[in-house]
Order: C-alpha cells, then structure tokens, then sequence
C-alpha cells in the first residue's frame, strides 16, 4: 500500500470519523485541529461530538496508536482537507457566498511538508472550482513541486475532490457503506484517491472530473432543500386552509410515484441549509428554483415565531389575569435534527434565540444531546423534560427526538412543527 501515513485536516463531525475509520484498518493517522480542546480529548481517547459508534473507534485507535492529534501538520502520504465553508459576512437579502478561508488555511499549513508523491484530497463542501483553487494555492506555495493543473498524470503531488456524503447519526456506518463521487484533476489523481478511499469503503469509488464531483454533492443537498421547501409550502398552505398538512401528505404519499418529504420549522445542518448558496452564487440568474426553495426555507422559522406570538396571545385571553412576563414557553429541541447534537444553522437554535429576545417572560429549552447551553442562549434555561412539561404555559415542539416521541404529554397552548402530538 502506497499510503502508510494519512493526514486529516479539521478533525470535526467529518473528519474525526473518516480518520478514526482510516485508523481502524491499522494505517497510521495523524488528525489535525486548531481546537486545542478537540485535539486533547481525541489523544485522550475520547471524543468531542456525539456520533454513535464512534466514541469506541477513536477509543480502540488511539489506544492502539493508529491515531493521534496534532494541532500542527506533519509529514504524511495523503492529505484530507475536512474543514468548515462558510459563508462570507452579507447584507440581509443578498445572495450569500461561500468564505474559502478555512480552506486556505489548511492549504497553507499543509504545504510545507508536502513532498513528491503525496495526495491531496478536498472532503470540505465546496462551490464549483474550489479544487482547482486548492491547487493553484499548493503550487504557489511550493514552486519546487509540480501540480495536475500543469503537468497532468507526470505531477509530484495529486490532487482531488472527494465530498463527504453521510447521514448524522449514521456516520460510521455510511461512511464505509455508501458509494464516493471521486474527482481528480488527472487521471491518476482520480485512481490514486480510489485506491486510498478503497482501505475502508465498501460502497462503489465513481470517477469523474472535479467540477462534476463539486457540483455533484451541491446538487444533492439542493434537491433535498427543494422538496422540503415544498413541504414547507404545504404546511403554511394548509395552515391557512385549515387543514391537516400531516394527514395530507400521509394521503399524497399513497400514489406510487409520490414522495413528499415532512414539513419543518425550516432547514438546518451544514449542508442542506448552505450548499444551494453555492449554487446560486456561482449562477445567480439561472438557480431560481433553488433560490426559491432556500427563500421559502429560511422564512420558516419566522413563520414559526408568529405563530407563537399568537399562542402566547390566546393564552393571555383565555387567563386574563396574567402578563407576558407570567408565561413560560418551553423549545423542544435544539438540534438541527432528531437524535444527534449539532447545532449548526439549526432553524430550532435561531427560533428559541428570537423568541428569548422578543419574549419577556421565561423561555427554557429542553435538548436531550446537549449537556450545557450555548452561549448565544443565555438567557435561555436548558431543562429537563419531566419539569419543562410541568412548568411550561406554552410549549413548542421543534424536533422531533426519540425522547419527544416516546415521553410528551401535554396539552393546551402547543405549537407542533414536526407533526408529533
């Protein structure tokens, strides 16, 4: 095997389980992190994130020493770029566009210990080009090698986009399981990244170029942010109509070419919620269907908001004696999805931030994952969820965790998003 030593770059929610699944199958992995606290935890044996499974891989792996955490890069044979693209600072209503910094950065940093042979691959979500951009920084950073953009198949360093495609909550299992969209700039670029990626993938390596496999991960999570858009659509549809957005689509979904996704208080997640951005910014004129469907998502919570804002109104109604500052309101979830911790672009997250900032009463939280609130929510209470049952006037349903399917009992002022009362 020409892979002895794998590095990976950003050891978060990707990253972690790709190196610990690398190091699983006794190659040596060496995990970097500008997070001091993530990189003593992992050469702890112990893990930052919650993602089932994993926990006891980067147990077994460090403990084996197949895997260890450095905040500065080392010598390796391949090099996987998993780190954060967020978006660049905007004004409300323009199209956001994607920051490459993170990216960057890790080119920077890997780029003094790269010599002849090495593989580079981009994991990180990115817009169209970003491979080539990759590229272009290496070799400007290390003009003593030579890169695919010049000299194809003969270059000294390989370079690849392979994007992550996993479920949160289902990591370690994709991961090895699902088939990966490879994209070199050469050839051998391409058969090189197969090669690594087949130590542990069980799943098909497809080849195509790096454009392709860039757009392809874009228009994955754009066809999802499109059908729940229309989801969305629905609820607000039959909210106003008056009727049941749930059992209408139970009703739908009996036609055997229909497949309507649930409705949500919005989107979230570091993918779904921000890879159409890249589409339309790149081609703002023709990406107005997903333009569209990002619009009708990103309006969902405030949607939500008002909603509540007429529940704490018919609660007031129905006990006169009461003020806005008597009412308790209780957000059920915070996380971006059912049964996981990450909290990223999370619609659940920036709902209970607005109601805590507009409400002048007590708002708690009830998150089943989570141990400690945020910082952004401090002046929202984290609550159990026998006692958030109790002392809560109104109550917000916003994802629909196992705990909230199995354990919910109330009744009276609710606003249900997800369908589960």
């Amino acid at each position: 095997m020409s892979f002895k030593t794998i590095s990976v770059i950003g050891l978060g929610y990707i990253g972690l389980p790709t190196a610990a699944m690398f190091a699983s199958r006794k190659v040596n992995v060496i995990g970097v992190d500008v997070n001091k606290h993530a990189v003593d935890t992992i050469n702890q044996g112990r893990i930052h994130i919650v993602e089932p499974e994993l926990d006891m891989l980067v147990h077994a792996a460090v403990t084996e020493g197949y895997l260890r955490a450095v905040m500065i890069p080392e010598p390796a044979d391949a090099f996987l770029i998993a780190v954060p693209t967020p978006f660049l600072p905007c004004a409300e209503g323009e199209i956001p566009a994607p920051d490459l910094t993170y990216i960057e950065s890790a080119c920077r940093g890997i780029a003094p210990v790269l010599k002849k042979g090495d593989l580079v691959i981009l994991e990180s979500t990115s817009p169209v080009g970003a491979t080539e951009q990759v590229a272009e920084w290496l070799a400007a950073a290390r003009p003593d090698l030579s890169f695919p953009q010049t000299v194809a198949d003969a270059a000294d360093i390989n370079v690849a986009h392979c994007p992550e495609r996993v479920l949160p909550g289902h990591v370690v299992r994709e991961l090895v399981q699902n088939d990966r969209v490879i994209g070199g700039i050469s050839a051998t670029c391409s058969a090189r990244s197969v090669e690594l990626y087949k130590i542990f993938v069980e799943g098909d390596c497809i080849i195509t170029n790096a454009r392709t496999a860039e757009m392809a991960k874009l228009t994955e999570n754009s066809s999802r942010d499109v059908q729940i858009a229309f989801a969305n659509e629905l609820s607000m549809i039959c909210d106003k109509l008056d009727i049941n957005v749930w059992e209408l689509i139970s009703l739908a979904n009996r036609h055997p070419r229909v497949n309507i996704l649930q409705p949500g208080p919005g989107v979230g997640g570091h993918c779904i919620a921000v890879d159409p951005w890249f589409i339309v910014s790149k081609t703002p004129a023709e990406a107005r269907l997903i333009h569209t469907a990002r619009m009708v998502n990103d309006s969902k919570p405030l949607w939500v908001i008002d909603k509540v804002k007429l529940a704490i109104a018919d609660f007031l109604q129905a006990n006169p004696t009461k003020t806005t500052k008597d009412i308790t309101i209780a957000c059920y979830g915070l996380a971006f999805k059912p049964d996981i911790d990450d909290l990223r672009e999370s619609p659940a997250m920036s709902i209970t931030q607005k109601l805590a900032e507009f409400h002048s009463g007590r708002v708690v939280a009830i998150e089943p994952n989570i141990e400690s609130i945020p910082s952004k929510l401090s002046n929202v209470e984290l609550l159990d969820l026998v006692n958030a049952q109790k002392e809560a006037d109104i109550h917000i349903i916003l994802v629909d965790h196992k705990e909230f399917k199995s354990g919910l009992n109330i009744s009276g002022f609710t606003v249900d998003t997800k369908g589960i009362l």
